[in-house]
């Protein structure tokens, strides 16, 4: 990588669940980029296929010599999002973290688009962007989720809703710590460090443009509902009460919007309203 850049990590998360064609698409997107990551931390969450292994092993040999380090962490019971997270996070070796997950695709500029922006703006903790969402190929667009700009405007709709696409994010390792670093929270935990870092009084900065195109089906939206959904929420919600981010007017909309959402519809019906609503 040219020095003009400062050194990054790149932490990845993999689990059984992941299908490997799409784990594979998604580390090479990591790799063709037009600023390449030093380093990329994999924690494998529990047991894993023999393809998804392969996967791993294939790109081992690939980069055994190059300029990217690719070091592999595996945990021999799956811990969930959270801890996996966390595990991986504590183990990348630079100040400079980017988060991408298994089975979406970053965009080439990705990474030298948030270089950029993190260099020219000091004060800012974390960069995320838009996402463009997708059904077989990037082509196949079926909806955006796009998120503000500027700090204050996160911070305001942080009241609302989680304010950055978890899967675009950068951020500088020792403001994230600072925080309490990713704690578990179930299918929350991206939502509670935000919630974290706002309240320690860290910056945030989102990019206009789309950095990952993200893998979207019926299952992604059954994870989205349920009464354990709806409970772990609940929970963050009351957390927010109790913190003074929210008032109890904010409260009770937040929580009756989710109830209905997560609990009363139906996953077709929820899939619409998030496509409509939640997203562009």
């Amino acid at each position: 990588m040219s020095s003009i850049w400062k050194k990054f990590s790149v932490a990845m998360c993999v689990y059984g669940g992941d299908a490997s064609a799409f784990f594979d698409a998604a580390l090479r997107s990591v790799i063709d980029q037009t600023v390449q990551p030093d380093e990329i931390v994999l924690t494998v969450d529990g047991p894993i296929p023999c393809d998804t292994q392969n996967v791993i092993d294939r790109y081992a040999r690939e980069l055994t010599g190059s300029s990217i380090t690719f070091k592999t962490v595996y945990l021999s019971r799956n811990r969930g999002h959270g801890e996996a997270r966390r595990v991986c996070f504590e183990n990348c070796s630079y100040e400079l973290v980017a988060l991408m997950d298994a089975d979406d695709l970053s965009v080439p500029e990705r990474f030298e688009k948030q270089l950029r922006y993190l260099a020219r703006y000091p004060e800012i903790s974390i960069v995320g962007g838009q996402i463009y969402e997708f059904i077989d190929t990037p082509e196949h667009c079926v909806g955006k989720r796009l998120v503000p700009e500027k700090d204050a405007e996160i911070k305001a709709y942080m009241k609302k809703r989680c304010p950055m696409n978890q899967m675009t994010v950068m951020f500088r390792k020792t403001d994230v710590v600072t925080a309490g670093g990713y704690l578990d929270w179930y299918c929350e935990e991206d939502y509670y460090l935000w919630l974290r870092m706002a309240l320690a009084g860290y910056r945030f900065g989102n990019l206009e443009e789309n950095l990952v195109n993200v893998r979207v089906n019926a299952e992604l939206y059954r994870r989205r509902g349920g009464i354990k959904y709806f409970l772990s929420e609940a929970k963050l919600q009351k957390f927010m009460l109790c913190k003074g981010v929210i008032n109890l007017p904010r409260y009770i909309v937040n929580v009756s919007e989710r109830f209905i959402l997560q609990v009363i519809m139906t996953n077709r019906l929820r899939g619409a309203v998030f496509q409509k609503f939640a997203r562009s």
